[in-house]
C-alpha cells in the first residue's frame, strides 16, 4: 500500500495553537506522526537572565496568557523558597482564588474549542459566554482580563474586597449551574460520543511510561495532581483529584468539565476561609542557590528550575511545561487513527505551543 506524507499545521482552521506535525498516511489511516518543534520560539528563558529577578515575574507570565497566573505563581514560589520568604496567609488564599479562576477559564476555553472542532457552534458560544464571566471577574479584581499580574515575590500585588469575594461566589455558582445545563450535550449527545468515545485511547501504562501530566494522566486512571502537595493554601482545602479510567477523548472531556466544578468548590472554600491581614511582605536581598518549583496548571504540572548567584540577575531559569510532557502521548495516540480524528485528538491534549517553545 502506498504511503503519503501530509503536513498538518502550524496554520489550520481547527488548531488554536501552531503545532506542526507530519502525518504519514496509508489511505485515510495514520501510521506515524512526526512533530516539528520550535515554530514560535521567543527566547524568553534567555531574557530572564538579563532582567532583574523581580522583573521576571512579568516575563514568565508572558510564556502563556491562559495559564499566566500559574507561571508567575510557580516562579514566585521558587524565589520565595530560595530566599526563605514566608508569605502572608491571606496572600496564599488569594493565589488559590485567582489560580482556580484561571483554571476555569482555561477549561471553558478548551471545551468551547472542542465543541467548535466537531461543528457545534451554538455549544461553543454558550460555553464561551460562561468564560466571559470569569474574564469579567479578573478585569474587576486586577484591571486585566488575561494576564492579570497580581502575583509578586512575597505575596500578591492586589487584594480582593469582601464585597467582591461575595460577588465572585455568586458568579462561580452561576457558571456551575449553566455548565450543568450544557453537560448532557458533552456527555450524552450521540454525535459527540461518536467523535470522542474510544478515540485516542491512552492506557494507564502508556500514560505513566510516557510521563503524561494533568487531565491527560488523570483521564487514564493516574491520580496525580500537584495541588495535593499543599502549596499556597491547597493543603487547607478539601478536594480529591478528578480521575477517569477509560483514557479516551471522552474521558479527557469528562475530567476537564468536572474540574470546572471542582474549581468552583475550591474558590468557594477559599472565600469562606480567607483570613484578614496583609497581602505581602518586604523582600530584601538577592536569591542565591538553586531550587525546583512545581504547580498544577490547567494542562498539568509545570516545573521551574531557578538558579541564583547572589546578584539581582538569575544565572539560569528553565521551564518544563505540561504540553511538552504531553506531546509524546499525542504521538502515541495518532498512529492507527483516521485523518478526520486528528483535529480532535490534538485538541484533547489541550496544546499550548507558545508555552512549550517559549
Amino acid at each position: 500500500m502506498s504511503r503519503s506524507v501530509i503536513p498538518f499545521g502550524p496554520q489550520h482552521p481547527v488548531l488554536p495553537e501552531p503545532l506542526h506535525l507530519k502525518l504519514v498516511m496509508e489511505d485515510e489511516k495514520i501510521v506515524e506522526a512526526i512533530p516539528a518543534i520550535g515554530y514560535v520560539h521567543r527566547g524568553l528563558e534567555k531574557l530572564t537572565e538579563v532582567k532583574e529577578y523581580t522583573q521576571n515575574v512579568f516575563v514568565v507570565e508572558r510564556i502563556c496568557g491562559i495559564c499566566s497566573f500559574m507561571h508567575a505563581m510557580a516562579y514566585c514560589q521558587g524565589i520565595e523558597s530560595l530566599m526563605e520568604i514566608q508569605i502572608p496567609d491571606r496572600a496564599r488564599y488569594l493565589r488559590v482564588i485567582w489560580a482556580e479562576l484561571h483554571r476555569i477559564h482555561s477549561h471553558l476555553l478548551w471545551l468551547g474549542l472542542l465543541a467548535d472542532a466537531f461543528g457545534f457552534e451554538s455549544l461553543f458560544m454558550q460555553v464561551w459566554r460562561n468564560r466571559e464571566k470569569v474574564m469579567d471577574i479578573m478585569e474587576e479584581t486586577a484591571g486585566s482580563r488575561v494576564i492579570i499580574s497580581t502575583n509578586a515575590i512575597g505575596g500578591t500585588r492586589r487584594d480582593i474586597s469582601k464585597d467582591m469575594l461575595l460577588k465572585i461566589r455568586v458568579i462561580v455558582d452561576e457558571i456551575k449551574e449553566d455548565m450543568k445545563q450544557l453537560e448532557p450535550v458533552f456527555f450524552n449527545d450521540y454525535t459527540v460520543k461518536h467523535r470522542l468515545v474510544g478515540v485516542g485511547v491512552l492506557t494507564s501504562e502508556d500514560a505513566y511510561s510516557l510521563g503524561a501530566v494533568g487531565p491527560m494522566a488523570r483521564a487514564s486512571g493516574i491520580s496525580q495532581d500537584l495541588r495535593t502537595t499543599g502549596y499556597a493554601a491547597y493543603g487547607e482545602l478539601d478536594f480529591e483529584p478528578v480521575v477517569e479510567k477509560d483514557g479516551d477523548s471522552y474521558a479527557r472531556t469528562m475530567v476537564r468539565l468536572k474540574e470546572v466544578y471542582q474549581s468552583v468548590s475550591l474558590i468557594k472554600q477559599a472565600i469562606a476561609n480567607i483570613p484578614e491581614g496583609e497581602i505581602s511582605v518586604p523582600v530584601k536581598g538577592n536569591p542565591n542557590g538553586e531550587v525546583i518549583a512545581r504547580v498544577e496548571q490547567p494542562r498539568g504540572e509545570v516545573l521551574y528550575y531557578l538558579k541564583g548567584n547572589g546578584t539581582k540577575n538569575l544565572e539560569r531559569l528553565r521551564v518544563r511545561t505540561p504540553t511538552f510532557a504531553n506531546i509524546p502521548t499525542l504521538l502515541k495516540m495518532l498512529p492507527g487513527s483516521q485523518l478526520a480524528d486528528v483535529p480532535v485528538l490534538i485538541l484533547t491534549i489541550d496544546p499550548c505551543i507558545s508555552c512549550t517553545e517559549r
